[in-house]
């Protein structure tokens, strides 16, 4: 069910209810932070807390609190939770641990979830939320926040992360800051969708510890494209769940992380790797919102920082595009002839102090093929020199960013060497400070706005795992076959003497197969190039094998392509594709999305394969019948999806792509029945 947020997200009243120091910490907030509703300390003794009065108990409020903080024990909390539900509070935050999380507190959990029925709660084992934007906490600790008139929201399962989060010293204005405790009725998603509804977030941060229901995060995606909210994650804590009893070399090589993956990037959510960058892309999202390309310029005053700048953005998805005619005439006209021109660009310290001169050689660099310029600042240490000097460089960037309308970025090099009071200033001229070279890449190559082609696309229910059986390799092919998938041409036989009669039959050159094993090549039974009967007889006659596959060898084949798909309970069925063949392990070159895909997905994965060179036709060598092979990932597509309750894993290795072909030569599946 969808539960209504916005009451305790933004509530007009709130009840604090214990009389501990957590309690008195969350009232203490409030004050400091200026929240102008309500505040109802609530406790049997009575009294005051921090010149509020104490209510008695919940029913002496004087009407039903938007949000409550509830910092008594785990079975006081659930009468009080159920207590709050009768009088129709908008919501609350549960601070006791013990239910869920623990071995004697399962039972507790499914009373607290019982007591709470339609009113929504965060956690329990949370701390609960920060708005800063209203000044409302729910919030039993000290925290880095200061009002803020809009913002980004963070969201994290962790409450610690979350306090160190408010800490930081990077400008970035946070509008809300919200935990999610044990999530026991509402889960992170569900959190950051009732966040979209107060259109002062300009975009949401996620700390991800697991995805728990792919359906509520595909309604959440959703709803963030339809409201132009974007979405950062940094996703930890890496699961084994996709790797339980699987025997594909597909499951081996998308690993643990591969659903996680493809599910961020099929919502829309933008990943990133740690804290650092997570702050500095939202912050790049909250004043210059979703980049439109992944094409930058830097602009230095030193050679040494260009080469910095080009390096760093060595393997991330960023281009720094050479300079155009039209760049470099300006360049030219303001920098003279004693700089080389070049993106990233060393414009030396000729014109540094004249801020009309730095205003004119930024806003060359600037150009509408740009998603981004970097000006390359580090300013020294207030404490111990004189800064005086660096206010050109700022006057110099405001100066362009009027001037161009462009998005610009002052980064520095290290985190600490861009001060506050600098960022604030450039943040309300519109342009964006980031705090490290790194992230600022990073950020950069996060922040690109992408096409979502499947994100209107329905993911498939799962059924519960039970004990699979593996298919063998004819009857895999039988089944796929059945949904258009071209298999190699063969025969099933059952003793040598038979194999080489079916040679002779199929003719030469052949294949030979021994049934019976998972991993056939690693087994010694299979048997390439056989060109008479004989030795067909005197191979098959070496495979101690249940039987035998005698297949026609295709001979002009231009690469080998693995395709398959492993059912991952936290998230969905992952599709793998990737070098194929006997060295798939080796190379492990693979790209994974969640099925249903589009072809522009099937297509975007291709590409990101090294042997995608080969697809396309590599040093005159003849290109691969793309549509072919296409055609055969989306048979894999269509069976899986037509038998989603009982498959457990399905894989093509190879695929054998020649100019006019895809042929599948090995399948495997496993299914419950």
């Amino acid at each position: 069910m969808t539960r209504e947020l916005g009451r305790l997200l933004r509530p007009q009243s709130i009840a604090v209810i214990g009389g501990g120091a957590w309690c008195r910490s969350v009232i203490q907030q409030l004050r400091k932070a200026g929240f102008a509703g309500a505040v109802w300390p609530v406790h049997p003794k009575g009294g005051e807390i921090e010149g509020f009065s104490v209510y008695k108990g919940l029913n002496d409020l004087p009407s039903p609190p938007d949000a409550s903080f509830v910092g008594i024990n785990r079975e006081a909390t659930i009468d009080t939770i159920a207590a709050l539900s009768a009088l129709g509070a908008g919501g609350a935050v549960c601070f006791a641990s013990g239910f869920a999380e623990v071995d004697d507190g399962h039972e507790l959990n499914a009373r607290l979830l019982d007591a709470a029925g339609d009113m929504p709660i965060l956690g329990p084992n949370c701390y609960g939320m920060i708005n800063a934007v209203d000044g409302a906490l729910l919030w039993p600790d000290q925290h880095g926040c200061v009002r803020v008139d809009r913002g980004v929201a963070i969201l994290t399962q962790s409450s610690n992360i979350a306090i160190n989060l408010t800490m930081q010293a990077r400008s970035l204005p946070i509008a809300y800051v919200i935990t999610c405790g044990n999530q026991a009725q509402t889960t992170q998603a569900e959190i950051a969708a009732g966040l979209l509804d107060d259109p002062r977030v300009t975009a949401i941060g996620l700390h991800i510890e697991g995805f728990g229901n792919p359906e509520a995060w595909q309604s959440f995606a959703r709803k963030a494209r339809a409201k132009g909210v974007p979405i950062v994650a940094l996703k930890v804590g890496k699961s084994d769940q996709s790797r339980a009893a699987t025997v594909s070399h597909t499951a081996s090589l998308a690993g643990s992380d591969a659903g996680a993956d493809a599910l961020m990037r099929r919502l829309g959510l933008s990943r990133v790797n740690d804290l650092p960058t997570l702050l500095e892309t939202l912050k790049l999202l909250h004043v210059a919102g979703p980049l439109q390309s992944n094409r930058l310029a830097s602009i230095s005053c030193s050679g040494g920082e260009a080469s910095l700048a080009a390096d760093t953005a060595v393997g991330r998805d960023v281009d720094f595009p050479p300079l155009n005619d039209r760049q470099k005439s300006d360049l030219f006209d303001a920098l003279g002839p004693k700089v080389t021109l070049a993106n990233p660009l060393d414009y030396h310290t000729y014109i540094w102090r004249d801020t009309d001169a730095m205003t004119k050689a930024f806003s060359a660099m600037m150009d509408p093929s740009l998603a981004l310029t970097m000006l390359i600042v580090d300013f020294p240490r207030p404490d111990r020199c004189d800064p005086a000097d660096w206010e050109c460089v700022i006057g110099a960037a405001l100066g362009t960013k009027t001037a161009t309308g462009g998005t610009v970025a002052m980064v520095a090099t290290l985190p600490e060497l861009l001060p506050e009071s600098v960022a604030d200033r450039l943040i309300a001229g519109g342009v964006v400070p980031l705090n490290g070279l790194t992230e600022a890449i990073c950020a950069a190559e996060a922040a690109v706005a992408r096409d979502l082609p499947d994100l209107d696309t329905d993911l498939p229910a799962l059924a519960v795992s039970e004990q699979a059986q593996t298919l063998s390799e004819a009857e895999a092919k039988a089944e796929l076959s059945g949904y258009g998938l071209n298999i190699s041409s063969g025969r099933r036989v059952a003793t040598p003497s038979e194999a080489s009669r079916a040679a002779t039959q199929i003719g030469f050159p052949v294949v030979l197969k021994g049934e019976g094993f998972a991993h056939k090549s690693e087994m010694g039974a299979v048997v390439l190039g056989l060109k008479s009967a004989a030795e067909v007889e005197t191979a098959a006659t070496k495979m101690a094998a249940q039987g035998y596959l005698v297949e026609q060898q295709i001979t002009d084949g231009v690469t080998e392509v693995l395709v398959g798909v492993i059912k991952d309970p936290a998230h969905g069925f992952v599709l793998t594709v990737g070098a194929g063949g006997v060295m798939t392990e080796v190379w492990k070159d693979t790209a994974s999305c969640l099925i249903p895909a589009s072809d522009e997905t099937l297509n975007q994965c291709l590409n990101k394969l090294k042997v995608s060179k080969i697809l396309s036709g590599f040093r005159g060598k003849p290109a691969v019948d793309r549509d072919a092979l296409l055609t055969a990932i989306r048979c894999v597509q269509d069976y899986v999806l037509a038998n989603a309750g009982i498959v457990e894993e399905v894989e093509l290795n190879p695929v054998i792509c020649t100019p006019t072909a895809a042929i599948a030569v090995d399948a495997l599946i496993r299914r419950t029945r």
